[in-house]
């Protein structure tokens, strides 16, 4: 799949750097998600904030939202699932973090995408945050979102 029919989904104004989050898209796909596919909506606050209250019913705002296919039968079909990511978020995050946007939204994929493998922070011993860590050095990108929050735990 070439980057340019990775389905990546921008319902924002903002200016990012599309075909470079594409082609991150990409590699994700091809690596974490062993070919299969990978669509990722990048919208604002309001838009992620409604599907987390649809889907999870938290009437709040969050970073990442990770959807793995309803029938699982999409796994056998070639999908790995969805993944939505508020830009107003990355913003914020990368500001706090002192790196790009696009360096955050990346982060986000990243964190998305291994919720999407089958890994959850919040329920094993430490596999996803060892995984997050491994992959984000291998893809040159700053600290993921498990470290941050054991930093602010430990503070």
């Amino acid at each position: 799949m070439s980057p340019g029919d990775i389905p990546l989904l921008f319902r924002t104004s903002r200016r990012l750097p599309r075909e470079e989050l594409r082609g991150f898209l990409s590699e994700l796909t091809r690596r974490i998600a062993r070919g299969r596919t990978i669509t990722c909506l990048i919208a604002d606050d309001a838009e992620v904030r409604r599907l987390n209250r649809q889907f999870r019913g938290k009437n709040q705002a969050t970073d990442v939202l990770s959807f793995p296919p309803a029938n699982p039968d999409g796994l056998a079909g070639g999908l790995a699932g969805d993944i939505a990511i508020s830009v107003d978020r990355a913003r914020v995050q990368a500001a706090e973090r002192g790196h790009s946007s696009a360096d955050e939204l990346c982060i986000l994929m990243l964190h998305g995408a291994l919720h999407l493998a089958g890994m959850d922070h919040e329920s094993d011993s430490g596999e996803m945050a060892r995984a997050e860590r491994r992959w984000r050095k291998k893809l040159g990108l700053p600290d993921g979102l498990i470290e941050r929050a054991h930093r602010k735990v430990k503070r």
